[in-house]
């Protein structure tokens, strides 16, 4: 393993594959181990992307567990480009998709900060919401929000809950997004959520003019592993995009912390969410 090993998205999406074979066959990591000649802690280290998953391994695993030859084959590759991707950069990742994989991340993080400018954070939002958003013409999309929203009311009892902080403009409460019942609904909602402890819930008021981050919304994750980096992530309608150059991220980081400065507390902004509440 690299010295300072710090795995990539796709690294974890790999280890995240390798340990979804192992769950449909019902083996312990012990048994797994034994079949394919692993000891259950290196096994365990690839599953949860604190050490590379060489490709040769990969294709032991695959074979072991008589996974389907092109799916093995698939993951096999992603191995070897993201091997390679370690000397250089560039590529696509053999077409891998942030936007699909971001529910997982969110499963598996500690912390999200969000920032959004015209909407509810995904995590909060109400089933009649999204459908208002996405005004029901882009069903993959509305089935990804609703697993972010999964990973995030699972987390919730967790005994390492997912906590967030989300910051967004007043704007977001005075869009009436899906009619006055539909945003209501989800204003109440938001209010609801935002008494929970593992939430912060800030509004940068509209009389504060020009804020960072401006028409630029991200989503900022944390992790328990030393080897997993932040992770911001982007999203258009088009694709969505993961940026994990540590420098990048700290500069999220370091916005992130300036809207807060600016957003009203939290007592103050809860006001404001009633009183759009009470408005509509």
């Amino acid at each position: 393993m690299p010295k300072d090993f710090r795995a990539t998205t796709l690294e974890r999406a790999i280890g995240r594959q390798l340990a979804g074979w192992r769950d449909e066959r019902e083996l312990s990591l012990t048994e797994a181990g034994q079949r394919v000649g692993f000891s259950s802690a290196k096994l365990s280290m690839m599953e949860n992307a604190v050490q590379p998953s060489a490709p040769v391994d990969v294709m032991a695993l695959g074979y072991v567990y008589k996974v389907p030859t092109p799916e093995w084959q698939a993951v096999v590759l992603r191995a070897q480009y993201a091997e390679r991707a370690r000397a250089r950069s560039g590529g696509d990742g053999l077409n891998f998709d942030p936007a699909a994989d971001f529910a997982n991340l969110v499963f598996e993080a500690t912390l999200l900060r969000v920032f959004t400018t015209d909407l509810v954070p995904a995590a909060f939002q109400l089933p009649g919401y999204t459908n208002a958003v996405l005004q029901d013409d882009d069903p993959v999309r509305t089935a990804r929000l609703a697993m972010v929203r999964e990973a995030w009311a699972t987390r919730l009892t967790d005994r390492d809950p997912l906590a967030v902080r989300a910051v967004f403009p007043e704007a977001v409460l005075r869009q009436v997004i899906g009619g006055p019942r539909v945003m209501k609904a989800q204003l109440l909602h938001l209010m609801e959520v935002s008494e929970h402890e593992t939430v912060t819930v800030r509004v940068v008021p509209r009389g504060a003019g020009a804020y960072p981050a401006m028409g630029s919304p991200f989503t900022l994750l944390g992790f328990p592993h030393r080897q997993h980096n932040d992770v911001a992530y982007l999203e258009t309608f088009i694709k969505g995009e993961y940026v994990e150059e540590p420098g990048l991220t700290e500069q999220c980081a370091h916005r992130f912390a300036s809207l807060q400065e600016m957003a009203l507390g939290t007592g103050e902004s809860l006001e404001l969410i009633a009183e759009a509440a009470a408005d509509l």
